[in-house]
């Protein structure tokens, strides 16, 4: 198994994952920001700086089938209470490969630290871009290891266009070459099959945990 979750993601992203073998590998979090619980197919990855053995004893305590156990509910909470960290929401975690060229969107770089996606973006990302488009917002930054993750939001007026996938597949392109990854709220069926229809692939589910508050109104990942 690699050693630290950059190299995780990067295996996970060249389609390379950890072995289906129902087992939980226990990394530190890559920075003081990130910690959290990633969930492959029969395989997990919490990222943590707790001490591993309660980690397990907390798992093998979960009443629970125990390849959901880092994704139960009680186990989240229990993290939750030792670190005092919240979390938002479980969200699946897609990726997608670079693509070269300019986006084939019309799409204008603007600084509006207001806008509550940006304002979002700046708590858990460093290095945040942002671009408009006629009816959206499209936003880059680091994120958890460093990677690079994309948010998008339509308007309202502009839903069922198409302009969901536009924007998804416009953030492969502004990456610098890099892959780029996308955090979906679980429930949100009409994301996930844009960032999908964008060329995204499922590679698992994650639960992050922040040093903040969690707020009325903040999200993941929407279009």
């Amino acid at each position: 198994m690699a050693e630290t979750l950059r190299d995780i993601l990067d295996a996970a992203e060249r389609g390379v994952f950890p072995p289906a073998d129902g087992g939980t590998t226990i990394v530190s979090r890559p920075s003081p920001r990130d910690a959290g619980v990633i969930a492959f197919t029969a395989h997990s990855v919490v990222f943590t700086d707790e001490d591993p053995d309660w980690v397990r004893r907390t798992l093998a305590g979960t009443d629970c089938d125990r390849l959901a156990a880092t994704m139960n509910a009680r186990f989240l909470a229990a993290l939750m209470d030792r670190t005092g960290r919240a979390s938002d929401t479980v969200d699946v975690l897609l990726t997608g490969a670079a693509l070269p060229g300019e986006p084939p969107l019309a799409l204008a770089e603007i600084d509006d630290p207001g806008h509550p996606r940006v304002a979002s973006a700046r708590r858990r990302r460093d290095d945040v871009r942002v671009w408009a488009a006629d009816g959206g917002v499209l936003v880059l930054g680091r994120g958890v290891a460093g990677r690079w993750e994309v948010a998008v939001e339509v308007d309202e007026g502009a839903r069922h266009r198409g302009l969901g996938r536009r924007l998804a597949t416009a953030g492969r392109h502004l990456a610098q070459g890099a892959p780029v990854w996308a955090q979906v709220a679980a429930g949100n069926a009409r994301s996930l099959r844009a960032f999908q229809a964008a060329g995204y692939r499922p590679v698992g589910s994650e639960v992050l945990l922040s040093a903040r508050a969690c707020g009325a109104g903040r999200s993941r990942t929407r279009s």
